[in-house]
C-alpha cells in the first residue's frame, strides 16, 4: 500500500482530483461520511485526510509515503523530506505587510508579528535587519493596528483582508504553492508507485500549460 497524506479542505479536494485524473482513484473518498482513511486495494493506494500543517510531519515520520504540503510549511518547519514536484495550485505568496503609512526606521529594532517565525527570521537575517519576533497564531493583521508590531509576515492570497484593515504589502518574501513531497525511505523502497504518480502529475501539468 502506498500511503498518501492529503491536506483537509479545498486544496486537498483539488489534489485528490489530480491524483484521480492521474489514474490513482479511490471512489470511497467521495462518499459523504466522517471517515479519515480511504483505500483502493486494487491499485494499492491508501489516502487519509490530515490538517494541512501536519502533512509534512506524517511524511517525515513515515506514516505517509507521500503527501502534499504548501511551500510555506516546508520553509517554516524544514522537514527532512524530498520535495518532488510543484503542483502549481494553492498559489499565494509570503509577504511583509504593514499600515499604509508605515516607514521603516533602520535605527530601530523592527517588531515583526507572524506565525511563520522561522521564515521571518531567515528573511530578515539575509537582509542583516535587527528584528523582534512576536509569534501569533491567528488574526495577525490586528498586530500593527493595535501597535503590537510594526509589520507582519503572513500569507497573502488576494490582499482583501489587508486592504479592509488599511494595510499594504511592502515586500514579497517568496511565492507559495502546493508541493508533492515524499518520505526519504519510501522514495527508496517504493520508488515505482511514487515515480508513476510523479510522472502522471508532471504529464498532466505539461498538458495544461
Amino acid at each position: 500500500m502506498l500511503n498518501v497524506a492529503l491536506p483537509k479542505g479545498r486544496l486537498g479536494e483539488k489534489v485528490y482530483a489530480m491524483f484521480e485524473a492521474a489514474g490513482f482513484e479511490c471512489p470511497s473518498i467521495k462518499e459523504q461520511n466522517r471517515k479519515l482513511i480511504f483505500e483502493n486495494e486494487e491499485i494499492g493506494v491508501r489516502y487519509f485526510w490530515v490538517k494541512p500543517s501536519d502533512v509534512a510531519i506524517y511524511v517525515e515520520r513515515g506514516a505517509a509515503d507521500i503527501g502534499v504540503a504548501g511551500k510555506d510549511i516546508l520553509l517554516e518547519y524544514e522537514p527532512d523530506i524530498y520535495e518532488l514536484f510543484d503542483l502549481d495550485i494553492g498559489k499565494c505568496r509570503m509577504a511583509v505587510a504593514a499600515k499604509n503609512d508605515f516607514r521603516d526606521d533602520p535605527q530601530k529594532t523592527l517588531r515583526v508579528a507572524t506565525k511563520f517565525s522561522n521564515i521571518a527570521r531567515n528573511y530578515y537575517a539575509s537582509k542583516g535587519r535587527d528584528i523582534d519576533i512576536i509569534h501569533l497564531n491567528g488574526s495577525i493583521e490586528i498586530a500593527p493596528i493595535l501597535g503590537l508590531s510594526d509589520v507582519i509576515v503572513d500569507i497573502v492570497e488576494t490582499g482583501t483582508t489587508l486592504k479592509e484593515n488599511n494595510l499594504s504589502v511592502f515586500e514579497t518574501i517568496v511565492p507559495i504553492s502546493a508541493r508533492l513531497i515524499a518520505n526519504k525511505a519510501s522514495y527508496k523502497f517504493k520508488s515505482e508507485p511514487i515515480e508513476a504518480i510523479l510522472q502522471s502529475l508532471a504529464r498532466m501539468a505539461k498538458e495544461q500549460k
